[in-house]
């Protein structure tokens, strides 16, 4: 399954299921879990096979096409019914990453639009999974545009640094904020990289280092609480960082840890970037303030990789996600274009194009 540029698919859709690459065993193992049931692709997404919003998007679209594939229901009714079922299941997995529920509605929708037109059962099931296998190809397309968007903003000779992993294997392919790194360093920008590590997960240190190495791309790793020292240091020309939910005003919610950058950012004067298809903007949110936050295992925090780091019984809260407020965002890369503020207004014309 590697690409033609050193990469893995991140997710496909196979005669076996759908076959994904398992993220928690990177980079120490390269392994595929075959989802054979919807309720498998639920399972996955919910325990990190898969991570990074449009993936978990796509993934999902993908989901509802092989419940439907496999469904043995013998009228539209009872399809329907089925499909809202599929459709709770994949939507109760993780509540931040709004593609999931973009990619969910965009099913529901399609479905609706061939039973309303008379289309029989066995058209439905190859016209559902058709519209799966579309939006992760128009995924890979998106981030591939927002990468020469963001590639114009990147600042030639210099550093970027970014947060957690927002590369291919975040999206279907390419990926958002690695995309523009990627697409700076094709245009010939002679960029490096500054990747933090990302506690608790480890997403910099296992995913994001392990992509851009196979990329060949000069990436330094580095523990999240030196972002401080090497903004101040000088060197660092930007920041660019991926979304799992923007907001209507540009509040934006990305990995923990995020908010604590873009301030650093701000404070030493290096502009700080998000890159996002125009499906995490959720124009029906008005801040920050209503982007529902997940809570993950405590074990998350107090071991990594399966060792104890912290004494037993300790009491821990592990947000998965902050929210960096617009007004430390000097612009949102999306495959429409860029914004910039006010977003309230330049948002809402790029979703809607």
């Amino acid at each position: 399954m590697a690409t033609t540029d050193n990469r893995v698919k991140t997710v496909e859709w196979t005669a076996e299921g759908v076959v994904l690459i398992d993220q928690r065993l990177l980079p120490r193992q390269e392994r595929y879990v075959v989802c054979r049931s919807y309720q498998e692709v639920a399972d996955a997404i919910k325990t990190m096979v898969v991570r990074g919003a449009p993936a978990i998007g796509v993934t999902a679209a993908l989901g509802i096409a092989l419940g439907i594939w496999q469904s043995r229901a013998a009228t539209t009714e009872v399809l329907k019914a089925e499909l809202g079922k599929i459709c709770d299941t994949l939507a109760a997995t993780r509540p931040t990453a709004v593609n999931l529920f973009w990619a969910i509605g965009r099913m529901r929708h399609r479905f609706d639009e061939l039973a309303a037109g008379g289309a029989d059962l066995a058209t439905m099931r190859e016209r559902l999974r058709e519209e799966a296998q579309a939006i992760l190809e128009e995924d890979i397309a998106a981030c591939k545009a927002m990468g020469e968007y963001g590639a114009a903003l990147m600042p030639a000779g210099k550093t970027v640094m970014t947060i957690c992993n927002a590369g291919a294997l975040a999206t279907a392919g390419y990926g958002t904020a690695l995309g523009v790194i990627r697409s700076a360093v094709r245009a010939g920008k002679n960029v490096d990289v500054l990747a933090l590590e990302t506690r608790p997960f480890l997403q910099g240190a296992r995913l994001t280092a392990w992509e851009l190495q196979k990329d060949g791309i000069p990436t330094t790793l580095i523990t999240d609480n030196m972002a401080g020292h090497f903004l101040h240091s000088g060197g660092v020309g930007a920041v660019v960082v991926g979304a799992d939910r923007i907001a209507a005003n540009g509040d934006t919610a990305n990995k923990i840890g995020t908010y604590s950058v873009a301030v650093l950012a701000r404070e030493n004067e290096v502009p700080f970037y998000v890159a996002a298809p125009c499906s995490t903007v959720d124009l029906s949110i008005a801040s920050g303030d209503a982007i529902p936050i997940e809570h993950r295992a405590d074990s998350e925090i107090t071991e990594i990789q399966g060792v104890p780091i912290a004494p037993e019984g300790i009491h821990v809260i592990n947000p998965a996600f902050d929210v960096t407020p617009h007004r430390y965002i000097a612009a949102i890369i999306t495959e429409r274009g860029v914004a910039r503020p006010p977003y309230t207004a330049t948002l809402r014309r790029l979703k809607e194009q």
